[in-house]
């Protein structure tokens, strides 16, 4: 196995043991969500690839997707990542913007959006497009940290000499604007995450 493949997948465990320390498990937060948004059907969107951690839950999971985001740079980590597994096959990653994609409307049965949200400078426009593209019978799974969460991840940043940014938009925010929009909604929590599942209120 390439050298750099090796040194990626030892980042990668280095930060998820960094997180561990202050009681965050990321693998099983992301099999939490993965398992509440069960079942699914139809073509699979990840939106904010970011490192890889959902993206890896959901390979390991046997499922074939599509993943996007913004940052090439963030991308490559999850691509090395997801070659360390050998499930490269099973995801089709893509640089794209989440609020102007060039999907075809109705075309995911189910979008994973997981910590993406406080990081969005115009989350509107991103949900708007987001209604676009999932079809009539499809789900919108967001998750972001919860309070609990988000004092994790301003510790963790405080050790690195960062500032971790957050968006005036919450999850609240975007389950009112869902609910405008016709979709019903179901939430999930663990004491570090929130997770709300969108669907549309078919007609009887």
């Amino acid at each position: 196995m390439e050298k750099i493949v090796i040194e990626n997948h030892e980042r990668y465990r280095e930060r998820i043991n960094l997180y561990k320390k202050f009681g965050y498990d990321i693998e099983e937060e992301r099999r939490f969500i993965i398992e509440k948004a069960r079942p699914f059907n139809g073509k699979i969107l990840e939106v904010g690839t970011g490192k890889g951690y959902l993206t890896i839950a959901l390979a390991k999971a046997g499922y074939d997707f599509t993943s996007i985001d913004i940052s090439e740079e963030e991308q490559k980590f999850a691509r090395l990542n997801i070659k360390y597994f050998g499930l490269d096959k099973r995801v089709d990653f893509k640089i794209a913007d989440a609020g102007h994609s060039s999907f075809k409307n109705k075309t995911f049965g189910v979008i994973f959006s997981v910590n993406l949200l406080h990081h969005l400078l115009n989350p509107f426009k991103v949900m708007e497009e987001l209604i676009r593209i999932v079809s009539f019978d499809g789900k919108i799974v967001l998750s972001d940290f919860s309070k609990e969460g988000l004092r994790v991840v301003d510790k963790i940043h405080e050790t690195e000499g960062r500032k971790h940014e957050v968006s005036q938009v919450d999850l609240n925010d975007m389950a009112n604007y869902l609910l405008d929009k016709s979709f019903k909604i179901e939430r999930h929590r663990t004491e570090f995450q929130e997770t709300l599942i969108a669907s549309l209120k078919l007609p009887a």
